[in-house]
């Protein structure tokens, strides 16, 4: 532990170690684990918590210790609350009965089932696309749908806050990645002029999200579509985080934009809102299906997703275009403004559009994690994002919403969150102290980095 400076529990990032050196691939990663460790005894890493119950609005969680608390659950990515529904449930054991747990194959081969092809007919209807190909994750289908089109004199022209699916799937594809501003058309403008301008022979994929996961904003789709036709490129969009929760009869973004049917290529996740893992691709193209069938990679040669799983999305896309579905969306997006307002009230900011993600900004990554810290004694679920996944000094907590959440909730989490960073603010109001103090030659940073925890959580 002597190796990492004590200062790193509040200072450093999963960046400074994402380039390890030397020639022993296993040691070389070991000051990860101290860096680590060094936050876990400080209790400052929030990360791989484990539901012990299924994930209601009030859960029981365990850190990646195993220390146990129950609180108010604002980290699950279960936008209706499908995964525990009754109907749901209903029909994942009933298939169980009948087909077992597993497809037992890629969908290259024989790991199709009638549910599966059901499902890619029930997709194409929804979003007015023709044809849909099924992924085993959300991940594989992002990464797969580039990967499998993008060749390397290929371009890809994607926003700078894409999902790490997207931009792995660019990177791996292609050297000639292009990233554009957030939400900016003025740079994917410039972005594509200068590619065609030196470059008519090869494709350019545009990239982009209908609803962004940590800033909670959208593109104008539309502005987007029309430049990808005036440069001859094609623009895919990732529909993961709004589909099913969101739109008129839950079609999302590009239903409230009017572009069903008139996109490229859609992508997304069944796991939001859905109640499974999988994922998809959705476009007007017979031939790009089977393409991707056979040479995106992470369906082709993975296995395809079980009975049960394209089962329960089927039903949860029958619920969704329910009224029942459109219960759930009435409630949870007046959950969504109540927390907006809450936190407000208590004078945090709140980031982006109401949807389901409500990202709480903190700023500092030393005070975001401090922040962290108390919530567990607070009784609240919620996931702490800091450096590279969002800018440095932009950290954020970020809500996830569900109509099962109730008013109360959502006024108690505001309250708690808002105890949570007065009191962290004393704490990191030290630590900056300890930052200055250590910069003056006769004075360490271990000593007063461990001095300024709070004895109680600490």
């Amino acid at each position: 532990m002597s190796k990492i400076d004590p200062a790193q529990a509040l200072t450093g990032s999963v960046r400074d170690f994402r380039e390890p050196q030397g020639t022993d691939l296993m040691a070389r990663v070991e000051p990860f684990y101290e860096w680590q460790e060094l936050r876990r005894e400080r209790k400052l890493w929030p990360y791989s918590k484990s539901t012990q119950k299924a994930p209601l609005a009030v859960c029981t969680a365990a850190d990646d210790s195993g220390q146990t608390f129950t609180g108010l659950n604002f980290a699950t990515q279960d936008y209706l609350g499908l995964s525990s529904d009754a109907e749901i449930k209903a029909v994942a054991k009933s298939v169980i009965d009948e087909y077992g747990v597993h497809s037992a194959g890629s969908s290259a081969l024989a790991g199709n089932t009638k549910y599966s092809l059901r499902l890619e007919e029930t997709i194409s209807r929804f979003l007015q696309l023709d044809h849909t190909v099924l992924y085993p994750t959300g991940w594989a289908a992002g990464y797969g749908v580039i990967k499998g089109l993008v060749r390397p004199a290929d371009h890809v022209v994607m926003d700078g806050l894409s999902h790490a699916c997207l931009q792995e799937g660019a990177y791996s594809a292609t050297p000639n990645v292009h990233l554009h501003g957030h939400l900016n058309l003025v740079s994917v403008r410039r972005h594509l002029k200068r590619i065609r301008d030196k470059d008519t022979s090869n494709g350019i994929l545009v990239v982009t999200e209908s609803l962004f996961s940590m800033d909670s904003d959208t593109p104008d789709l539309k502005a987007l579509q029309d430049l990808c036709r005036e440069y001859g490129a094609t623009l895919l969009v990732d529909v993961a985080h709004d589909l099913g929760a969101m739109g008129p009869g839950g079609r999302g973004l590009i239903g409230e934009q009017g572009l069903l049917g008139q996109l490229d290529i859609v992508m997304g996740s069944f796991s939001k809102t859905f109640g499974s893992n999988g994922g998809f691709v959705a476009c007007n193209s017979a031939a790009v299906k089977q393409y991707l069938k056979y040479y995106g990679s992470s369906a082709t040669f993975s296995n395809a997703m079980s009975p049960v799983q394209a089962a329960t999305v089927t039903k949860a896309f029958e619920i969704v275009q329910s009224d029942k579905g459109q219960h759930l969306r009435s409630v949870l997006m007046e959950r969504i403004k109540q927390v907006r307002s809450a936190l407000s009230d208590e004078g945090l900011q709140t980031m982006g559009n109401p949807s389901p993600i409500v990202p709480v900004r903190v700023g500092d990554e030393a005070l975001a994690r401090l922040v962290s810290r108390r919530l567990p004694a607070l009784e609240v679920i919620a996931n702490l994002v800091e450096y590279p996944a969002v800018a440095k000094g932009d950290a954020r907590l970020r809500l996830q919403m569900m109509p099962t959440h109730s008013r109360e909730d959502v006024c108690a989490v505001a309250a708690r969150l808002r105890t949570a960073i007065d009191h962290a603010q004393i704490e990191y109001v030290r630590h900056r102290a300890a930052v200055s103090n250590a910069s003056r030659p006769a004075v360490t940073a271990a000593a007063p980095l461990d001095s300024m925890f709070d004895p109680v959580l600490g």
